[in-house]
């Protein structure tokens, strides 16, 4: 059956759309929606996976993010997988728990899977697919994109904490209030899945990182510890640069290879509190008085295809 799409009533090529499906893999589900920008759906476009935080769902991070407006300019298709408050009472993303920090496993793998499957289904560029989050999604997208390097070319984190440094509700809690951990994280321990022949010849994953200072729900100290993991074993030097945009100063550090190239920033937002930078009011967990985290993402990002974080 043939089924009329909706098109541009200026241009006549496709309008944009922002859908909703369910996705089954075996017998667990995961609801989700799609942004899929206007123009030629033959033409392949990056991906873009955005994972909320908790109690957000896909709608609400949308739209204080203003990621599907950044994607419309930019021609990409964005995937807000959403968490089941069964599998979470709060909406949060299961990062503290061991059966969700590894390949092959729990929500990781059904993230994963979720991403092939819109591959399959849609025209994406296999070189240009990333995945990005706030809080508890900040703290999934780092495990997601470690787990499955050869699928993800770079990472985004905001307000996120690092891999595998607490493996309970209790730990987490005390990681989020403290950025303190009894368990090391990824930058001094192999988990066991990077011990996967796909996951074994790689560096870490290219990934920007963006904390307020006076997040009073996350410590600045994870976002500290993730950008460490990002580069710990990379050859290079630490470059720092002091501005102001918005109403807010910041500090940004970038890891910078013998090679000239950024393999991973941090963004530490003065003033700045458990929010996405430059996010709009719209949405709930926004920080409209500082820089543009979405816009600053997607300019990392888009220098950094697959092939960056291989050895």
């Amino acid at each position: 059956m043939l089924i009329d799409l909706p098109l541009d009533p200026e241009s006549g090529t496709l309008a944009e759309r922002f859908l909703r499906s369910t996705s089954v893999q075996g017998r667990v589900s995961i609801d989700y929606q799609l942004y899929v920008p206007p123009g030629d759906d033959d033409e392949p476009r990056p991906l873009l996976v955005m994972l909320h935080g908790c109690g957000q769902d896909p709608d609400d991070f949308a739209a204080g993010t203003r990621m599907n407006e950044m994607a419309r300019r930019n021609g990409w298709l964005v995937l807000y997988p959403a968490q089941s408050t069964q599998a979470n009472p709060q909406g949060c993303w299961n990062w503290f728990k061991t059966n969700h920090q590894e390949r092959g496993r729990g929500e990781p793998a059904l993230i994963a899977a979720l991403t092939q499957e819109i591959m399959a289904s849609h025209r994406v560029d296999t070189q240009r697919v990333y995945i990005a989050g706030l809080s508890a999604g900040g703290a999934m997208a780092v495990i997601v994109g470690r787990a499955y390097p050869e699928l993800f070319a770079a990472v985004g984190v905001h307000s996120g904490l690092p891999h595998g440094a607490v493996d309970d509700a209790n730990g987490a809690m005390a990681m989020m209030r403290s950025g303190q951990s009894a368990r090391p994280s990824a930058a001094s321990t192999t988990s066991a899945a990077t011990a996967d022949s796909a996951a074994d010849a790689v560096r870490p994953t290219p990934t920007i990182v963006f904390h307020g200072t006076r997040d009073m729900t996350v410590h600045p100290l994870n976002g500290e510890r993730v950008y460490a993991d990002a580069t710990a074993g990379v050859a290079g030097v630490q470059r720092v640069e002091n501005g102001r945009e918005g109403t807010r100063a910041y500090t940004r550090r970038a890891h910078v290879t013998p090679q000239g190239r950024v393999h991973a920033e941090l963004w530490l937002i003065e003033g700045g509190g458990h929010g996405w930078s430059g996010g709009e009011q719209t949405g709930s967990y926004t920080d409209w008085l500082g820089p543009d985290a979405s816009d600053q993402m997607l300019c990392f990002f888009m220098a950094h295809p697959l092939g960056d974080n291989r050895a």
